[in-house]
């Protein structure tokens, strides 16, 4: 069965700073119609540093959306057009200070594939320097270090609920294990 929905007609419902969201008319495989609300975005880049001593440096923010302040790793959204690396560089420099030696692509997340188009893209941080934080004129955030271990079991336990936090440690856990990253230490 061809399970592709094709794009009958768009409108433009809201056009904002960081989102534009469409609703469009879709024909479905079955040959009948419906509606997709779709919110459009650049996309994003998050950045899992870890130390050489095997921790990984978080930042505790505020989310408005939530009403809460979650832990998570360095992120940021792109520029339309800008290189995700790039992104990722400059946003690990501006919230934690930080600059790597190395860093690993850990893959591509779709965060909520049911009405958004939304990329991140996921690197891993190692060979850390820090000098100074640049945050945004609005970012307001603290620095947290967390052992790579006790990270994954706060992801298992439910403590970090940032999708693109989970998704980063577990993946670099699992490559660490896999012995396919260089080896840093567990204290």
């Amino acid at each position: 069965m061809e399970l592709n929905e094709t794009m009958l007609s768009s409108e433009e419902i809201f056009s904002g700073k960081v989102i534009r969201v469409h609703k469009d008319k879709v024909s479905l495989p079955d040959g009948g119609t419906s509606y997709r609300e779709i919110v459009l975005h650049h996309g994003g880049v998050c950045v899992l540093p870890l130390t050489d001593q095997g921790e990984v440096i978080f930042v505790r923010q505020f989310r408005y959306a939530y009403g809460q302040t979650l832990l998570e790793i360095p992120a940021g959204k792109l520029e339309q057009g800008e290189d995700p690396f790039a992104c990722g560089v400059r946003e690990l420099k501006e919230e934690t200070g930080g600059e790597a030696s190395l860093y690993t692509f850990l893959g591509e997340l779709y965060p909520s594939p049911g009405y958004t188009n939304e990329v991140i893209h996921m690197y891993l941080a190692t060979g850390l320097s820090f000098g100074e934080q640049s945050l945004d004129e609005d970012e307001f955030l603290e620095l947290v270090k967390i052992p790579l271990d006790k990270a994954v079991e706060m992801v298992l336990s439910g403590e970090i609920k940032d999708s693109k936090t989970q998704t980063a440690l577990l993946k670099t856990k699992l490559l660490y294990e896999a012995h396919k990253l260089p080896e840093v230490s567990q204290q």
